[in-house]
């Protein structure tokens, strides 16, 4: 079901290393969406699935984003906690996604440890549909969840880029 409509959303552009970045905040300065251009299709569903029927007006994403989501791919990796986020979605999901906030940057965890983490054991399925959903890639880093035997899997922004974050990050994975 979704979640109510905020009465205003905004799109930005910005760069970074691997793609530019589409950026969709709210009017209280809350990061609603990231996701990378050539994806933008995905970004739109996802943003359709939380609150419904929405139209993006073109506006700046407020420096404090930009400023962290820079400083970030300039190195300082606990930059991303700075950004406010808030996202529709069901409580399972959102218990996910605040987890994923918990993964270490330069770390990777397992669909069933974070599964495990949540008091989900059994819900691997479940935490890695949860995380396809996530609409704030990057910020929550649901590029750090690998599979069982530590290789990567499918990523929303490609797996190349998320080989890309994890190096970034220092963290090894087998791709």
């Amino acid at each position: 079901m979704p979640t109510p409509t905020p009465a205003r959303l905004f799109l930005d552009r910005a760069p970074s290393p691997i793609g530019e970045l589409l950026l969709v905040s709210d009017a209280d300065a809350r990061l609603r969406a990231v996701d990378f251009h050539d994806y933008e299709p995905r970004m739109l569903r996802l943003l359709g699935l939380h609150y419904g029927a929405v139209a993006l007006e073109a506006a700046a994403a407020p420096d404090a984003t930009r400023s962290a989501l820079a400083a970030y791919f300039d190195g300082d990796l606990a930059a991303l906690a700075t950004i406010p986020w808030t996202t529709g979605g069901t409580a399972f999901q959102q218990a996910v996604w605040r987890a994923l906030g918990d993964v270490a940057h330069g770390t990777t965890m397992t669909y069933a440890a974070l599964a495990a983490r949540i008091g989900k054991p059994a819900a691997v399925r479940a935490v890695g549909a949860a995380n396809g959903a996530n609409p704030l890639s990057i910020v929550v880093p649901c590029h750090r969840l690998v599979g069982a035997n530590g290789a990567l899997t499918g990523y929303g922004g490609g797996v190349e880029r998320k080989a890309w974050l994890l190096a970034h990050e220092g963290a090894r994975a087998r791709v």
